[in-house]
């Protein structure tokens, strides 16, 4: 039986620590270990964490590299003792045959590195109403995104440290690796704000499948402000921006960059059209035709058919789909963090040479949030 160690890796989550371990705790797989890596929290997390029996919790110490730093920490420790480790963010739950079905997966795909779960978030008691409207919304989009990659024959290329297991053995393949480029942290990169997307970028050159579970599914927490929402995307954006950069254009990045091309065309057809509307009013010569009306009903036509296949939809998602508006308001932010990031990532790289703290910046979003 293959041996599994859950990797937690925590800064502050007092909140949603105890949920996650219980759930941890709880698989039909036995664990070899379950490790929470207590990254300079200041809360409390380590008492919480230190509460549930056969938990380990480290502390980290001088950690100046943040996730990446203390999952490399981690691993350090774990080198040798397991086959597979199943990382998860610290407000992540899986259900408890989760572990057992990634395994399942890993023993059937020998040439599998890692298995991303599928993710999905829900409306929460306790959440605003505007809180739960962006949580549904960014269930949609998830969707749509575990679709995509399970219509690719569940291939990623993005093994998302939300919820993935990972193949030891292949990780001391990357580390060997890195090791010969004169890094020898660990698997994990600390030059990259998306350290899964380039862990996932290395896993791939070097010849290794990373997949999407077609029956894992993790539940997350959403982002419940436009703050918080903007941080998270502007670190994800920017961060994958900044690694296609440096990575190039190549056989095993053409599709993001093909992703990218798209999101920036999107975002100029919606700019585009505004700057015409507004001329046309401006010359007295805008006018309204019926076949206006055919284009954004198409768009709920598309937008009703995905929220059918949204996990766990009730009415409301469905009625937000049939809408519109809501939708297309999200695809108006997203166009936004899409050309924001860009800016910032070309003259961050060609003009000024100085790197914006994306995690920071994400940091204080949400915990602004929680005040």
């Amino acid at each position: 039986m293959a041996e599994v160690a859950i990797l937690i890796a925590a800064h502050d989550e007092e909140d949603c620590i105890g949920p996650t371990l219980a759930a941890a705790t709880a698989q039909t797989h036995p664990l070899a270990a379950v490790v929470v890596m207590a990254d300079n929290c200041s809360d409390r997390t380590v008492e919480i964490a230190r509460s549930f029996p056969g938990v380990t919790v480290i502390e980290t110490v001088g950690n100046r590299h943040k996730k990446a730093g203390a999952l490399n920490e981690a691993w350090q420790l774990l080198r040798g003792r397991v086959d597979h480790i199943a990382c998860l963010d610290a407000d992540t739950i899986i259900p408890p045959e989760s572990v057992a079905q990634w395994v399942a997966q890993m023993d059937a795909e020998p040439a599998t590195a890692g298995i991303s779960a599928r993710f999905t978030m829900q409306p929460a008691p306790g959440n605003t109403r505007w809180g739960n409207l962006l949580a549904r919304l960014q269930k949609a989009e998830f969707a749509r995104w575990t679709d995509t990659a399970l219509n690719r024959g569940g291939r990623t290329s993005v093994l998302a440290g939300t919820a993935c297991m990972l193949r030891t053995s292949t990780l001391e393949v990357l580390h060997a690796e890195r090791c010969a480029e004169g890094v020898t942290s660990g698997p994990w990169s600390y030059a990259s704000d998306v350290e899964d997307f380039e862990l996932t970028y290395r896993l791939r050159r070097l010849g290794f499948e990373t997949k999407v579970s077609y029956t894992v599914r993790a539940y997350t927490d959403a982002m419940t402000s436009l703050r918080a929402l903007w941080a998270q995307r502007m670190k994800w954006q920017g961060g994958t921006v900044e690694d296609l950069l440096s990575i190039g254009v190549t056989r095993l990045t053409l599709r993001d960059w093909g992703q990218q091309a798209l999101g920036l065309l999107a975002a100029a057809v919606r700019f585009g059209w505004v700057a015409t509307t507004a001329l046309y009013a401006v010359l007295g010569v805008l006018s309204f035709h019926w076949v206006w009306f055919v284009v954004p009903l198409l768009f709920i036509a598309n937008d009703v058919k995905q929220s059918l296949r949204v996990p766990h939809r009730d009415r409301t998602d469905v009625l937000l789909a049939a809408l519109l508006v809501p939708q297309e308001l999200f695809a108006w932010m997203r166009a936004a963090w899409f050309t924001r990031a860009w800016a910032e990532c070309l003259v961050s790289r060609y003009v000024t040479g100085r790197k914006k703290d994306r995690w920071a910046a994400q940091y204080a979003a949400e915990t602004a949030v929680a005040a």
